[in-house]
């Protein structure tokens, strides 16, 4: 079928019309309370229901404080962050860490497992070396005494006294894979915690919607990766997570090539399988991860992957532009 052909049938099937990123297709109301802010190097967007406007703004105030709260633990470009910490003492001698962040790397190193390696924390032992504002980007010499570095293996935890230590001196870590999801989950549980039952959570390209929007789906658009003011699909979604990892969201092009910020961890180079992945789940965590996994291992091994979870589905735009499904999306199709 036509990619014109499959992007109509995902209209007409879901019943919605286009719409930029995430919005909610009716007419406002007072007791929705909304806000935006720059935070972990993307835009942070929160919206919640409550009948009361100073609760409804105290709990914007909390979604905003603890993403704050996770960039400064978990931000590579923060010097005194965890992350920071560890990655220039943890090849010396164990570096002890915080709970949090033990749970979220023993998380990933498990992500890496069932990926076969395609997520890769480590990635950015050769991913620092990019510099995608400046067109910057490691020299061949370089990169392979990088690439050398990339191995989750290489990162060795110690779970009596909760410390991480690293088996060679190049090693580092980025949590970007991962990070962004984790801090819309753990926004979405405060929310909860203060009895708020519909809200929508995101950050970048990872989101996480509690209830209904007053009866009515969100509506959650796809961006055509090659058009910015195109969508190749618009998803009404209720109770879920959803994250989109896509080759054109910090990248520079040199000599018709494409250098973007999702690493091939075998080779340290932007992965040119897909352009764009789009996973849903129930937690934003893992669809963060996940989409990110699967941009790398490509259309067959990761639709192959998506098809064996339980619970999970994904919109992959592959290197020639075209859609594809997971079964259970396709099955609803038809």
């Amino acid at each position: 079928m036509a990619e014109k052909q499959v992007v109509i049938m995902i209209r007409q099937f879901l019943r919605v019309t286009l719409f930029i990123c995430l919005v909610y297709t009716g007419p406002a109301a007072a007791e929705w309370y909304q806000r935006s802010e720059a935070i972990m190097g993307t835009r942070v967007h929160a919206e919640i229901w409550h009948e009361e406007a100073a609760q409804g703004e105290a709990a914007l105030d909390a979604v905003m404080a603890e993403m704050h709260r996770v960039d400064a633990l978990m931000s590579p470009y923060k010097a005194e962050s965890e992350l920071s910490r560890l990655n220039n003492n943890a090849f010396e001698h164990p570096f002890v860490v915080s709970e949090e962040m033990f749970r979220l790397l023993q998380k990933s190193q498990r992500i890496s497992l069932m990926t076969e390696g395609a997520f890769d924390i480590t990635y950015a032992s050769a991913g620092r070396f990019y510099d995608y504002r400046n067109a910057g980007r490691p020299q061949d010499k370089q990169l392979s005494e990088a690439v050398m570095a990339i191995d989750y293996r290489h990162v060795i935890f110690d779970p009596e006294n909760s410390a991480i230590s690293f088996a060679l001196q190049a090693v580092s870590i980025d949590l970007g894979g991962i990070a962004k999801g984790y801090a819309v989950d753990r926004c979405i549980e405060i929310l909860m915690a203060l009895g708020i039952d519909q809200a929508m959570v995101s950050a970048g390209g990872d989101s996480r919607i509690i209830g209904d929007h007053r009866g009515k789906p969100w509506s959650v658009g796809i961006k055509d990766p090659r058009n910015p003011d195109a969508m190749v699909a618009v998803l009404p979604l209720e109770n879920t997570a959803l994250s989109t990892s896509g080759d054109y969201e910090r990248f520079f092009i040199e000599d018709g090539v494409r250098y973007h910020h999702i690493i091939n961890p075998e080779t340290g180079r932007s992965s040119s399988a897909s352009r764009s992945v789009t996973i849903i789940g129930n937690e934003a965590t893992f669809t963060d991860a996940l989409s990110t996994s699967v941009f790398v291992m490509g259309l067959e091994k990761g639709l192959d992957l998506i098809n064996r979870l339980p619970g999970i589905d994904a919109i992959i735009i592959n290197n020639d532009g075209k859609l594809h499904f997971s079964d259970d999306l396709l099955q609803l199709a038809h």
